[in-house]
């Protein structure tokens, strides 16, 4: 059995897209650590940014915003988009990715209410900082590749938190999509791998005629 969908909802495709950039062991559980406090510390840093609409104008009982904490703003619509998005991609991790998603801006709201404006800017820049820093060296010092953003950046924003919580999934308790879905990705990755050993051992030997 395999997926029908194509295009942006070709999990088989977005998975061995983002698979093939983290297949050493030790840099997918730096990734498995890093990601979604990263997305945590995104959601942190653009609490700092205004809101899009004024809630309370729209008649919102402040009960509902927990008195203004909970906000319309650029966080509040990426994690709408991610949610629906990953729940597109397979319903039963999706729910869960968009649980996760929706519990980083509920979270990450309510500590940027807490720590204030400038306080929020510097500790969510600090926390990208650090899980970027992680994940890159993860990339030079294990993974011997550059990172996925770098051949295709929209792909790899997507596909991180939705495809290191699907890794979790499958390592742990054996979940699958749809059965044979790990095979089939697990080959696509192979093959991935395999042509990008070629291609670089090809560049070698250019610079060496």
């Amino acid at each position: 059995m395999s997926s029908n969908r194509m295009g942006l909802l070709d999990l088989e495709k977005h998975f061995a897209f983002y698979g093939a950039y983290h297949s050493n062991n030790v840099n997918i559980i730096i990734h498995t650590l890093l990601v979604w406090p990263n997305v945590f510390a995104t959601l942190l840093f653009l609490y700092s940014t205004q809101p899009i609409i004024d809630l309370s104008q729209l008649g919102f009982i402040e009960a509902l915003t927990f008195d203004g904490v909970l906000r319309l703003d650029i966080g509040f619509i990426l994690t709408v988009i991610y949610a629906v998005f990953y729940i597109c991609l397979d319903k039963k991790s999706g729910v869960l990715a968009a649980l996760l998603c929706f519990s980083c801006w509920f979270g990450s709201s309510f500590l940027a209410a807490r720590l204030g404006h400038s306080l929020t800017l510097k500790v969510g820049v600090a926390s990208q900082l650090l899980c970027w820093t992680g994940q890159f060296l993860g990339h030079g010092l294990f993974e011997k590749r550059a990172p996925a953003l770098l051949d295709n950046l929209l792909q790899a924003f997507l596909m991180g938190p939705f495809f290191v919580l699907l890794e979790v999934l499958q390592s742990v308790f054996g979940y699958e999509p749809y059965p044979g879905f790990k095979a089939r990705v697990d080959s696509k990755i192979e093959n991935d791998i395999k042509e990008w050993r070629e291609e670089k051992q090809k560049k070698k030997k250019k610079k060496l005629m």
